[in-house]
């Protein structure tokens, strides 16, 4: 090959990530451009064929081979030719072949300056959307992953970020609430998804996703990341509180203690990367009704009766525990139902008096003896002192209840 040709082809390949096979083809595309421009006609569909090692071209005009009862609304001669016409070039091609008539201009031929002009552009164009479509299809492939970028600029209250090939968008929905963006700082984000466009693509990027808590606990925690524990569901409300639900698949593994760390280390990175939002840390379970009293935590409760048919839930909590239950403004029962995918309708209990039902339905028998001791109130003294006999009944009532 070339010398100098293969440095500028090697060159321009680690600056835009390319392959240098991909690079030749561009530059073949870009001199069938410049030939047509200057040589080609109407009904020909030039292709270029560059020699690496002498830098020397081939032109050819390419053309497929169709049958001859084509019809003429679906022949398009500028790309194909009819069978009959194409043996008489060569007896032996077959329908569907390939013919390639070569129409390489004579030694000495030079392009115009248009036609130059024309496969500079064409080069320029190709590398430009070659580059765009390998940063779409590796910004693609890192889709609900952490990436690091610089804060680029602010546009209203929306934040451009710089990822290094690419550039991200972190609308204000996807903000969390009161954080602070800095020009220059650098910051952790989710990729939430891309899109292509012809600028390039379009990578939409949060810190408000319940997957940045996921993927964080994943960076931050060896178990999560092994898979050794599992996190089953998160819930979260920005920039304020997260509920995150998690299992181990292996005994012996506290899947809590491995989320919380020694001394609570590993949650406390977690929360400060999301500016000192609080997570709570809970069991999953398989069972509904327990995995509903973990979701209501730290509130205590008493009973969850569940309708499968409307997946709803109805909890009980002794009255001095409802508003832990419900939370300030309703978040903790709102993060609940999200984490356990229950709609939940949370009521308070009195204990004491529930206590004092069962009580009540364990000894019936203790019920009839309450007129008793009404008649007895309501005697005379005449009546008190001629029916003594009736006092251990009474104090027997008494202690019954």
């Amino acid at each position: 090959m070339n010398e100098q040709f293969e440095q500028a082809l090697d060159q321009i390949a680690e600056e835009k990530g390319l392959d240098r096979d991909e690079i030749i083809k561009m530059i073949e595309g870009a001199l069938a451009a410049a030939f047509r421009k200057d040589y080609g006609k109407k009904e020909q569909n030039i292709m270029v064929e560059l020699n690496a090692d002498n830098l020397g071209t081939k032109v050819f005009d390419v053309k497929t081979v169709v049958a001859d009862d084509v019809p003429e609304e679906e022949f398009d001669p500028q790309k194909q030719i009819k069978h009959a016409d194409a043996k008489k070039h060569k007896k032996s091609i077959k329908i569907g072949d390939e013919m390639k008539t070569d129409i390489t201009p004579k030694e000495g031929t030079n392009f115009g300056r248009i036609a130059a002009q024309t496969a500079k552009q064409v080069i320029v164009q190709k590398l430009r959307e070659a580059e765009r479509e390998l940063v779409f299809k590796e910004y693609k492939g890192k889709e609900r992953t952490l990436v690091s970028g610089i804060v680029q600029r602010a546009e209203g209250d929306t934040v451009l970020i710089d990822l290094g090939r690419g550039s991200g968008v972190l609308f204000p929905s996807e903000q969390i609430r009161g954080e602070q963006y800095r020009i220059g700082s650098r910051v952790k984000l989710l990729i939430l998804h891309v899109e292509p466009t012809p600028k390039g693509p379009k990578i939409t990027l949060s810190r408000s996703h319940p997957d940045m808590v996921r993927r964080l606990f994943e960076i931050e925690v060896p178990e999560v990341h092994s898979g050794v524990v599992e996190i089953k569901s998160v819930a979260r409300e920005a920039g304020s509180r997260a509920k995150v639900a998690v299992w181990s698949n292996q005994e012996g593994i506290d899947p809590i203690g491995s989320c919380v760390g020694q001394r609570g280390t590993r949650v406390q990175t977690v929360m400060s990367e999301l500016g000192g939002e609080k997570i709570d840390i809970i069991a999953w379970s398989e069972d509904p009704v327990k995995f509903i009293a973990n979701a209501l935590s730290p509130a205590k409760i008493i009973s969850v009766e569940l309708d499968e048919e409307n997946k709803e839930a109805k909890v009980s909590v002794m009255e001095d525990q409802l508003s832990l239950a419900i939370g300030k403004a309703g978040q903790n029962v709102r993060l609940a139902a999200r984490l356990s995918g229950w709609k939940l309708d949370i009521k308070g209990a009195n204990l004491a008096g529930e206590e004092e039902k069962k009580k009540e339905e364990a000894a019936p028998e203790v019920a009839p003896q309450a007129p008793t001791e009404t008649a007895v109130e309501t005697e005379s003294p005449e009546a008190e002192s001629t029916e003594a006999p009736v006092e251990p009944e009474i104090e027997t009532d008494k202690k019954a209840e």
